[in-house]
């Protein structure tokens, strides 16, 4: 208490600064393109507003997830919101946190919105008009803001209004579809101006003696410097704030750089101009200049009653919040307050009254700064006991899959997990009883929500059950190995076998990839990890390949034949006992007898040349796209290529690239297949050029751009006729008659569909990924694997690398700026939420995708294998992907604290999550063309 009669009268809420307010928020606006070169060309009326108008202007600081629907939630609410906003930001739930909405509306303030539909979703009922558009159907530039435009005379006029709010997307989906340096960004700027011009020209006109009005400029995130968003880079997390009013002082004076303000101070600040109560949970602080033109005791009221409600806030979340250092700042500026207070009421005018409440201030803005970055750090609650049960779920799968690794790449590829015998066991109703017990005491002494406690008691009774017979499940497994720890030695030719020098590098590589997870800077340029690690398996198989064609050679010839009659032992073995070859034996022992039919020929030398091709090609495509966060800026081939002075030179390039993909993956269609592919392909580049990014020879430069509806459609015939006629013959395979070779046909067919599929919705400049993705594949094929002779499970990881280099080759990073939204509305007339998710997620996964169904191809094809090579291939894929997944969980819950943790971490825990769903997609397809599987099904 400051002294007797002060306290109550404080923590009143002020009257409203201003009668009317606007909020003009356009989407993606990026600072440079107000306060650079972009706004002195194309948006003079904003330009000289801020120059030499009455205006303050900042740069705002959006925190990551830059994605709308969170940016919206913290200029609303002042508080900072979770990740899993991202994937909310789909379907937009109503907001429950305390925010200006509604706020504004519990205090009788009449609101219209147009635009951004998202907000009609977070503040349902809250608008006494309202007019939504989709944001992401990105294709459209024009129609989505003159839907918002449409309205403005109207309401300009109009006097039943207080707060109006209007979101225009026009620049965000030019930015997702052609980048910030696009030709359609200048005019997009220039019409935003005329649209400012306007509102300002109309609230000046409006205004009354009493109270003036309010224009707010601002965006709710930038762009990267490929025109995506969803990461922490400069330009995704600056964003100008303009605040336009009569009420301010016009400017004068040299021009100076705006001044750095936090996205979250929009909400305190707009409730001080409009006479509201700041939002429960906002961690923002006023933006002073603001009201800098009121009286000092205002201002000193003002940032009081901001400091009032963080100090509040803080209590509420820390326990010791009293030995805070804001805290401690803001009690001692209450106390000089309250001196000042004093001075003031004894009627003192003196100097020294100004130079207190100078001070005075002073302390409070330190003190609202240090309580704001506490409560940044501290307000984010996590729900520890459900992420322990989810980790202890995951780490139990993982650990059950590593016990079962010797049954699961066994000459019958078993993998069955028996869950009878432990479930009627003494244990297993024990834990399930501890497990329960333990449940009821956290939910019961929780002081905050928990997602898992908040379930019904049977939903979490079977997931403790669950928990339960995964845990007897390993426990018996564990019995069983040590059971039978001493086998006898049935094949000693077999069992001697050492390790080569590819499965010590896929040992090596996999422990060290894991162990990078757990530091930022390996996350951020994981991309390094990939590359490194197929440039050195490269490495390695030039030096198996050496080995076969040059050191073998030079062998006794003696030595040879006995290595040969090994072999021919180990094959007759087979032939009853079912061994897969390569699997069961030294894959050296393997590729000694494949020399003899290898070192014929051309083929040797063009084997011994495939590694080194392979590098090559791996090194233009680092060149084609710069990625990760450390050098995302620095020049690629691929900016070089989509700049609009190198079109023909992009569509040249295109061309070629198409021709390409079309020789690399007709060889194994049927002819319906290879004219499909043919006219699929020519459609691709016709789309492209119909939407303005590559040229026909006879095209002129002046064409109109269109949104190329009906040549996707076009190409999606193509592909829905390649993958049908691939379906078909896999059923005919699989229910009429076994025949492998129109299965491998069948196969083959559904790959070259989604290579159709990949090419339709890859950037012009990412085609070369596509055949450079075919190339290789190509000669590993017929150069490497199949003359070394490995095993299903050196393949399938060698798949997997790849498969996970190409995923960076195609731009991706671990930062959500650079999915490509686009790509999932190539062909769609308006927004479809399940057709734009999946190709969205296609398109961004297309590299392990591609690699993995082509793995199944591979395993298929091969009749010197049996059929339990494409159970070892599942296996080992399901393996590979799990336990990055799984030790990345831990590291993340141990990690949850870090500084990082939302721009670097929680971003690659999302990318896990959506591969882990695509994996178990692709294990499923392996267990239905398992052919060995549905044999043992029949029996």
């Amino acid at each position: 208490m400051l002294f007797n009669g002060m306290v109550s009268n404080w923590t009143k809420i002020p009257p409203p600064l201003f009668k009317k307010v606007v909020i003009v928020l356009i989407d993606a606006l990026r600072d440079d393109f107000v306060f650079g070169s972009k706004g002195k060309q194309f948006m003079p009326y904003t330009t000289q507003v801020v120059e030499k108008g009455t205006s303050y202007s900042f740069i705002a600081e959006a925190k990551p997830p830059t994605v709308t629907m969170p940016r919206i939630k913290a200029l609303m609410t002042g508080s900072i919101p979770g990740f899993i906003d991202v994937i909310v930001n789909l379907n937009s739930p109503a907001l429950l946190d305390d925010n200006l909405i509604w706020q504004a509306k519990t205090a009788g303030k009449r609101i219209i919105f147009y635009g951004d539909d998202t907000w009609v979703k977070l503040f349902p009922k809250h608008f006494v008009e309202y007019d939504g558009t989709t944001s992401f159907f990105v294709s459209d530039f024009t129609e989505v803001d003159d839907n918002v435009t449409r309205h403005l005379d109207r309401v300009l006029k109009r006097e039943d209004w207080d707060l109006l709010i209007l979101h225009y997307l026009g620049l965000d989906h030019i930015g997702h579809m052609t980048g910030p340096n696009s030709p359609l960004v200048g005019p997009k700027l220039h019409e935003m101006d005329n649209i400012l011009k306007k509102i300002h020209i109309s609230l000046l006109s409006k205004e009354e003696a009493s109270l003036p009005n309010l224009l707010v400029v601002c965006g709710d995130h930038g762009m990267s410097e490929t025109g995506s968003h969803g990461g922490s880079s400069d330009g995704e997390v600056h964003t100008p704030l303009l605040f336009i009013s009569s009420a301010f002082e016009k400017r004068s004076g040299p021009l100076t750089q705006p001044g750095f303000v936090q996205q979250t101070d929009l909400a305190s600040t707009l409730a001080v101009g409009l006479g509201l109560p700041i939002s429960r949970n906002s961690v923002g602080n006023l933006i002073l200049p603001v009201v800098g033109g009121k009286t000092m005791r205002e201002q000193l009221r003002f940032v009081h009653l901001n400091g009032f409600q963080l100090s509040r806030l803080l209590q509420e979340n820390t326990p010791a919040y009293e030995k805070d250092p804001g805290y401690e700042h803001f009690k001692i500026a209450e106390k000089y307050h309250g001196n000042w207070i004093k001075l003031y009421l004894e009627g003192n005018n003196s100097e020294i009254l100004l130079n207190l409440g100078k001070k005075v201030l002073k302390q409070y803005l330190e003190a609202l700064k240090t309580l704001s970055s506490s409560l940044s750090k501290q307000v984010a609650q996590y729900d520890v006991y459900s992420m322990m049960v989810g980790t202890v779920i995951i780490m139990e799968v993982l650990l059950l899959l590593l016990l079962s690794l010797p049954k699961a790449l066994s000459s019958q590829a078993e993998f069955e997990v028996s869950l009878s015998p432990p479930v009627f066991s003494l244990l297993f109703y024990l834990m399930c009883l501890m497990l329960c017990a333990v449940h009821v005491i956290v939910c019961t002494s929780a002081e905050s929500l928990c997602y898992f406690c908040s379930m019904s008691w049977l939903t979490a009774v079977g997931v403790m059950m669950l928990i339960s017979a995964l845990m007897c499940s390993i426990l018996s497994a564990i019995a069983k190995i040590f059971e039978n720890s001493r086998p006898p030695l049935k094949n000693p030719v077999v069992s001697s076998s050492s390790w080569s020098e590819v499965d010590v590098l896929i040992l090596a590589g996999t422990i060290g990839h894991v162990l990078s997870l757990g530091a930022s800077s390996f996350i951020e340029e994981e991309h390094q990890t990939w590359y490194f690690l197929i440039n050195t398996l490269c490495l390695v198989l030039c030096q198996e390949l050496c080995r076969n064609n040059f050191l073998l050679k030079e062998c006794d010839p003696q030595h040879s034949t006995t290595v040969k009659q090994n072999f021919d032992t180990i094959g007759k073995a087979s032939e009853c006992k079912n061994i897969d070859i390569p699997a069961a034996c030294n894959s050296k022992l393997g590729q000694a007898t494949s020399s003899t039919e290898f070192i014929k020929g051309s083929d040797k030398w063009m084997s011994l040349a495939s590694p080194w091709i392979i590098l090559i090609c791996c090194r233009l495509l680092r060149s084609l796209n710069q990625t990760g966060v450390q050098w995302a800026h620095r020049p690629d081939f691929g900016h070089w290529l989509t700049s609009s002075e190198h079109k023909s030179e992009l569509s040249f390039l295109a061309a070629v690239s198409l021709l390409m993909i079309f020789f690399l993956v007709q060889r194994r269609c049927s002819l319906v297949s290879k004219i499909a592919m043919a006219l699929g392909l020519l459609g691709v580049y016709s789309y492209r050029a119909a939407i303005g990014n590559v040229i026909f020879p006879w095209q002129h430069a002046s064409k109109d751009i269109s949104k190329g509806i009906t040549e996707a459609r076009f190409v999606y015939v193509f592909v829905l006729g390649i993958v049908f006629t691939g379906t078909k013959d896999l059923l005919k395979s699989q229910v009429i008659s076994a025949d492998s070779s129109v299965k491998s046909t069948g196969l083959w067919e559904v790959y070259s569909g989604l290579v159709l599929l990949a090419a339709l919705l890859f950037r012009p400049h990412n085609l070369p990924v596509l055949v450079f993705c075919l190339l290789i594949q190509t000669m590993m094929t017929k150069y490497i694997w199949r003359p070394l002779k490995f095993d299903a499970a050196q393949i399938t990881i060698m798949h997997y690398w790849f498969g996970q280099a190409f995923f960076y080759f195609q731009g991706n990073s671990n930062g959500i700026a650079t999915v490509d939204v686009s790509a999932g509305f190539v062909g769609l007339e308006s927004y479809v939420e399940i057709p734009a998710i999946f190709l969205t997620v296609f398109a961004t996964y297309a590299g392990p995708l591609l690699w993995a169904i082509h793995l199944l191809c591979y395993l298929s094809s091969e009749v010197s294998r049996n059929s339990a090579a494409v159970g070892h291939g599942c296996f080992c894929y399901a393996l590979m992907r799990s336990i990055p997944v799984a030790i990345y969980i831990v590291l993340v819950t141990g990690l949850r604290y870090h500084l990082f943790i939302w721009s670097v971490f929680s971003p690659k825990l999302l990318y896990e999550g959506v591969h882990v769903f695509i994996t178990a997609a692709i294990c499923l397809f392996f267990t239905a063309m398992d052919q060995n599987h549905s044999h043992k099904v029949q029996d």
